[in-house]
Parts: structure tokens; C-alpha cells; sequence
């Protein structure tokens, strides 16, 4: 794992975007193509803001959907499809870009989602980390050894209260308690992992998988043993470490 720590969020951001903007035009350039996955929530704002303005050949870039809430419209303002339309999809116009749709049967948009990542090995993943440590939303104890590509978790109360606080809803009862997630297993085998990590609320957790065991109770500190992950930080995020 190689942490880059910056200033603030903004700048953050830019190095993140930067960064996995130069691992895409990397994989084009080897393959013709890219595949990808990209995260939602407050923590990629800034990320994604510059990674749209990168020059990179969308029209061959795939890109996956993380995660998103069972039972909640698009039309909701906390739906992660409708984050990923506005702040990438609409703007970029990918070659292609799978939605999760937790509107339906899960366990048919699980195996649907399945069996389209298995045919795009993922190039770059761009990731956060929760403040409970999740990776996705695979909440603690995460389940490191499940092969399927996407399943049904349950949000534990520390999740549901930081998608509260992040403003996404407006009472803890309106937040839902199930979502579909990407699996651990999935993310690990990108090739490249760009994870994102900015505000203090954060220092925590990123002490935690940094300095701590990689342990099913802390689920991103499995991010230790990949091959090539890049953890950007700020000030704030990292004002914990040692």
C-alpha cells in the first residue's frame, strides 16, 4: 500500500483523479480499453470532479457500479445511481456503465451484475473507506472469502448514521438497512486500487487500517495485502497515523 498524504480534500482529490486517470490511459493504451469501477458518497466529490476533466478516451472505458441501496429509487437524492448519472455518466458518456439496481430481485441483479464483471477484469477501482472501516458497503465483520462478484449486506448502525450525517437523508429511519454491495473478493482482484479518503471523521478508521491487523472486524485493512494500492489522505484522514 503507498499513502499519499495531502494538504486538503481539493488537493486530495486532484492527485487521486490524477492518478487513476494515468492507470486508465495506461490500460488503453496496453489493451484498447478499459474497465473500471468507481465509488459514490461525499467522500469521492472532489475526485471525481477532476477525474471527469481528465483526458481519457471514454468511449473505450467500461466502468462498474459499487454499491446501492435495496428499495430506493433513483429518483432519491441519496441513490447512488443517480449520483453516478450526474457526476460521471452524463458528463463522460462511457463506452458502457452497469448500475446497480436494488429496485428489483436482488439475487437476479446480484448474478446479473456477476456475470458481466467477470467478463472485464477491472483495471482500476477507484474505493473509499467508511467510517466503521467498510470497503463498499460490506460493513464489519466483512466476509473476505465469498466469490460472488455482489450480495446482499445488512448497514450497520454506524453506516446508517454516515450516511445521515453526510445529509443524504433527513432521519435515521429513512435510511435504509439494506443495500447491495460489491464483494471484498471482487475489488481485490483490480489490478489497481485508488482509494480516496479525505475529512478528520475519517482518522479513525484510516488509523485503523493502516496501523491495525487485517481483520474481518476492519474491513479495508485487507487493502494491505493488495498488490497495488494507492491510499490518499489529507491532513485531517491522517492525523491519527504514527
Amino acid at each position: 500500500m503507498e499513502i499519499l498524504i495531502s494538504k486538503n480534500k481539493i488537493d486530495l482529490g486532484r492527485a487521486a483523479a490524477e492518478q487513476g486517470a494515468n492507470l486508465i490511459r495506461e490500460a488503453i493504451s496496453e489493451n484498447g480499453q478499459a474497465n473500471i469501477i468507481i465509488a459514490t458518497g461525499a467522500s469521492q466529490f472532489e475526485m471525481l470532479e477532476v477525474l471527469v476533466r481528465e483526458n481519457i478516451d471514454w468511449k473505450v472505458v467500461t466502468c462498474f457500479h459499487l454499491d446501492e441501496y435495496i428499495g430506493l429509487p433513483q429518483t432519491h437524492p441519496a441513490s447512488f445511481r443517480k449520483y453516478l448519472k450526474e457526476r460521471l455518466a452524463d458528463i463522460v458518456n462511457p463506452a458502457a456503465i452497469y448500475y446497480v439496481n436494488g429496485e428489483g430481485d436482488v439475487k437476479m441483479e446480484c448474478l446479473r451484475l456477476h456475470n458481466l464483471i467477470v467478463k472485464h477484469p477491472i483495471d482500476v477501482a477507484f474505493v473509499g473507506i467508511g467510517e466503521n472501516a467498510h470497503l463498499a458497503f460490506n460493513d464489519p465483520p466483512a466476509n473476505f472469502e465469498i466469490k460472488d462478484s455482489y450480495l446482499e449486506v445488512n448497514l450497520d448502525e454506524p453506516c446508517r448514521m454516515q450516511q445521515l450525517g453526510e445529509g443524504w437523508f433527513k432521519d435515521i429511519s429513512e435510511v435504509p438497512a439494506k443495500a447491495i454491495s460489491m464483494s471484498i473478493n471482487r475489488i481485490m482482484q483490480s489490478n489497481h486500487i485508488i482509494c480516496t479518503v479525505p475529512d478528520k471523521r475519517k482518522a479513525i478508521a484510516v488509523e485503523k487500517v493502516v496501523e491495525g491487523p487485517v481483520t474481518p472486524e476492519i474491513p479495508a485493512s485487507i487493502l494491505q495485502e493488495h498488490k497495488s494500492t494507492y491510499l490518499f489522505l489529507d491532513k485531517d484522514s491522517s492525523g491519527l497515523m504514527s
